[in-house]
């Protein structure tokens, strides 16, 4: 440490003589490293703080891992409070090191002279590699055409000069080879390639084109023996870089070619397992169990596989959650793999993230939230991990991840949904439309191809908004009528489907057309036999209709659900279900005490967000009781 020097920043000051840091004079308890962290940043403000430098500053001549630098940074970020997505204080240069980016006043010491601007050597290029074509249609080598795509992204990691975009995170036709939507994506260089098997023999090629021009500026080929697929990519890389005349630090000469398994099979199983889960159809994700299981029995170190596996559990349980008893069992295995693979590879960004939306399907709000942070620093340029924080974390911190995302990704649907959820809950339905609308004009579908990730839940929400905020029920029945036309089988697809009959249901109610509302919410419950919110519609439905005996066994049979409800542990679902019971029995008051208790008792986050646009809320929206739980509610989604 720098003698008799002290650093202010914020209300933090860092006196190096008394090696301590305060906030607003009170001593903060961090560990030695971190001050010595600290101080190497503040007293070159602005400045390019190398990984180099903290591992000469922190670890003299100890052999250490990035994952040491990570840790201790985070350790810092934790203590000033930053947040590295929009950072006050230490802002990532991915590859490179870091930059403390607040004004920073010494005193005790000469004065210094002012920092040049902050700004990098060079530009870094933003990469991404397509997906490879199998030229000869192998099915027994089908899984290479993801599986060299994600070994070249990850060996392109390990350079500091180049920005490497997530193959998950480029649009379809990007994956494809397709230059236009390359250029969209705003990227410089895209790989792009084929391979193809003989006997036993692996033959690949690839070339690397400016995005802007078309121009193929580098270009390779390997080949070798399909067991030693990993030998003939690496290979393929070195040449790639060579030609493209990248700087290749010793270090990173090292990275290229580690390998989190040295067995091919087991990377194959990974592989296949990984393919399944993006097609996202829920009948293919026993099959992935198994892929990841055979990668495990191959390999039990396999960090990747343990995430991959912790994905497949959480899908089952996702795909359970709508009942009124989900697959607890299910979500605690996720959790499970996901710690484990976070134990094996503490820098391993993709379990982070998954981990943080196990724990916050979990109801663990507080721990999810630094689980996403935490894959955010290891992988600020990962798409999936700001959006894995965002759905963690409520309000502002959400919408400044899902602002990342949609930078990243204009075209992942669930992004523009779970935007619109935290202005729902704030009570901006004007917000929440232009944001579900904007989504809806990036994410469908604009040709043959369809997408990867389709607009579930979008129309259904656009339909509901648009009639709390503005009655137009004409509005309402064309978005509900679009969500059950986009359909299919893949997750999430049968929940909103079930969500936009009721919503049907529902506008059949307000219009009087009591068996068009018995005709909806009956095709709601044909999905989902016990959700109360449909049994309670249909019931009111024959009320309205003369039928008193099946309306209360209706009752009865929403009474039943209310309570396997609380059983299983969902108390906010079991809350809002009563309250609705409460509305439609004629106990208005009732029901707005049963809805306060519910948001004051919640956990932080998503808790009863979908109360300002329930239609069944809507006869007491404006009553004061209900105005407080709507504020109330606004106020936890700041």
């Amino acid at each position: 440490m720098s003698a008799q020097v002290a650093y202010r920043f914020g209300p933090f000051k860092l006196d190096t003589a008394a090696y301590q840091l305060t906030e607003d004079d009170r001593v903060l308890e961090v560990p030695p490293k971190v001050i010595d962290l600290l101080e190497l940043m503040v007293s070159k403000p602005a400045a390019l703080v190398t990984k180099d430098a903290i591992l000469d500053r922190l670890w003299p001549g100890v052999a250490v891992t990035d994952n040491a630098i990570t840790q201790v940074v985070s350790e810092l970020r934790h203590a000033l409070r930053d947040d590295p997505a929009a950072p006050t204080y230490i802002k990532t240069v991915p590859r490179r090191g870091y930059r403390f980016i607040a004004e920073v006043e010494a005193s005790g010491a000469a004065p210094q002279a002012a920092p040049a601007p902050a700004t990098d050597s060079q530009p870094r290029r933003a990469i991404a590699v397509a997906d490879f074509q199998n030229v000869n249609a192998d099915p027994d080598v089908a899984w290479l055409a993801a599986g060299i795509a994600e070994t070249l992204s990850n060996d392109l990691r390990a350079l500091r000069d180049l920005s490497v975009i997530d193959r998950a995170g480029l649009p379809e036709a990007a994956r494809g080879s397709g230059l236009d939507a390359a250029r969209a994506a705003s990227l410089d260089w895209l790989v792009v390639g084929g391979y193809q098997r003989a006997g036993d023999r692996l033959r690949i090629t690839a070339r690397v084109l400016a995005v802007q021009t078309g121009e193929a500026i580098a270009q390779a080929k390997a080949d070798g023996p399909v067991i030693d697929a990993f030998a003939v990519q690496d290979t393929l890389v070195r040449q790639l870089l060579a030609d493209l005349q990248v700087p290749v630090t010793g270090a990173a000469a090292a990275r290229i070619g580690a390998r989190e398994t040295s067995s091919i099979d087991a990377y194959r199983a990974m592989t296949e397992g990984r393919l399944k889960l993006e097609s996202l159809d829920v009948a293919l994700v026993p099959a992935a169990i198994r892929d990841f299981d055979r990668a495990l029995t191959l390999d039990p170190r396999y960090a990747l596989a343990y995430a991959g596996l912790a994905d497949a559990r959480f899908w089952l349980y996702e795909a359970s959650r709508m009942r009124n008893k989900p697959d607890h069992d299910e979500l605690r295995l996720a959790i499970g793999h996901a710690r484990r693979a976070v134990e094996l590879d503490p820098g391993l960004g993709e379990a982070h993230a998954s981990l943080a939306l196990f724990l916050m399907a979990a109801g663990e709000s507080r721990e999810a939230v630094e689980s996403g942070r935490r894959a955010v620093e290891l992988e600020p340029n990962n798409w999936r991990h700001h959006f894995r924080r965002g759905v963690a974390a409520w309000g502002r911190e959400r919408l400044a991840c899902l602002a990342e995302v949609e930078r990243r990704y204009p075209e992942f649907a669930h992004s523009y949904f779970s935007e619109a959820m935290v202005h729902v809950a704030r009570g901006a339905l004007t917000e929440a439309a232009a944001v579900l609308e904007r989504g809806l004009a990036r994410a469908e579908p604009s040709g043959a191809r369809p997408l990867r990730f389709p607009a579930f839940g979008l129309h259904w929400l656009l339909g509901m908004t648009r009639w709390a905020a503005d009655d137009d029920r004409a509005a309402a029945r064309e978005q509900l009528e679009l969500e059950l036309a986009t359909g299919g089988t893949a997750l999430y697809s049968a929940e909103y489907s079930m969500n936009a009959y009721d919503g049907l249901g529902f506008l059949a109610l307000a219009e009087g057309r009591f068996a068009d509302a018995d005709a909806m919410f009956s095709r709601a419950l044909a999905a989902y036999p016990d959700h109360a919110r449909s049994l309670i519609g249909c019931a009111v439905a024959c009320r309205a209709g003369k039928d008193a005996a099946r309306a209360d066994n209706l009752m009865a049979h929403a009474q039943r659900a209310i309570d396997e409800l609380v059983a299983s542990g969902r108390a906010t679902e079991a809350a809002t279900a009563r309250a609705y019971w409460q509305v439609v029995s004629g106990e208005p008051d009732a029901a707005c005490d049963t809805l306060s208790a519910m948001v004051d008792e919640a956990p932080p986050g998503t808790a009863g967000w979908t109360l300002p646009v329930e239609p069944w809320l809507a006869q007491i929206r404006e009553t004061p009781a209900c105005r407080r739980v709507l504020d109330r509610l606004a106020e936890r989604a700041r």
